[in-house]
């Protein structure tokens, strides 16, 4: 045991302070002060509890996606006309969708020829050129073709499930006349295709051409006469696919596109 003088003058008061055990070492004669706490041997320390994230619910569509499909809806159907200005913040409050989703909608859209973003000026609904529609189905044909061929050959028994209910719902609306669920139907066998044919090349192509495409459609077709041909011509390539038929499928796309660029050359001389 070291004798008292070696301990020296040292004195240490501890001071107890709550729950926690805090202390107050004071050396008097040194030069060290120092202040810590030291927790209660019976108390432990917590892991950080993780934070599981929000599933999203069933069906879930981004606002962008949500924007971009209303507003294409309203320019094809022609309830925002061509040459019409448009101003992010109208269509904010008409949507009711944030400013941000509703332009990166129009930037899409731009690049898929439904509008224009003039810089400082605004947004404009492009005009309906004749003599591109032309020129739109020269590309058209041919991708529309692949597509119908690779579709026939690829696509799964779901899929080919798929197109049966669309062919029926095709002739069914074409003797509807209702233009609206024509357009939906549209969309969705457009969609279909493009899944089985399992090429994302021909999918980004023809996603560029679909839009316009319909447009013009609504802008110039008699309603009573070419949308039960045209619903029909669909419901053909549909089967033909469901089919597992080819040949079949590239012969009915090319009569489909046949009977649009007939329609389309009869509208530019009227």
């Amino acid at each position: 045991m070291l004798p008292v003088t070696a301990i020296g003058r040292t004195r240490i008061e501890r001071k107890t302070i709550g729950r926690e055990g805090d202390y107050r070492q004071i050396q008097r004669h040194g030069r060290t002060s120092c202040i810590g706490r030291a927790r209660r041997d019976n108390v432990k320390s917590k892991a950080p509890v993780k934070r599981q994230p929000t599933p999203r619910k069933t069906g879930y569509v981004p606002l962008t996606d949500r924007a971009y499909r209303e507003l294409e809806e309203m320019i094809v159907t022609l309830r925002l006309l061509p040459g019409a200005l448009l101003s992010e913040h109208a269509l904010a409050q008409r949507l009711k969708i944030g400013r941000t989703p509703i332009r990166e909608a129009l930037q899409r859209l731009a690049r898929e020829g439904l509008v224009v973003i003039m810089p400082r000026r605004g947004i404009r609904v492009s005009d309906i050129d004749l003599d591109m529609q032309l020129r739109l189905i020269e590309v058209r044909r041919e991708i529309e073709r692949l597509m119908a061929r690779l579709a026939a050959e690829r696509a799964n028994d779901e899929e080919r499930r798929e197109f049966i209910a669309i062919a029926d719902e095709m002739l069914k609306v074409g003797a509807s006349d209702n233009d609206i669920a024509f357009y939906r139907l549209d969309q969705r066998f457009n969609n279909l295709v493009a899944t089985a044919a399992r090429n994302e090349f021909a999918r980004r192509s023809i996603g560029l051409m679909s839009a316009v495409a319909r447009r013009f459609w609504f802008r110039y077709c008699e309603r009573a006469t070419h949308l039960a041909t045209t619903a029909k011509l669909h419901a053909a390539i549909a089967q033909a696919i469901a089919a597992g038929k080819p040949g079949n499928a590239a012969a009915a796309s090319d009569t489909l596109m046949n009977y649009i660029e007939d329609f389309t050359r009869k509208s530019l001389a009227g």
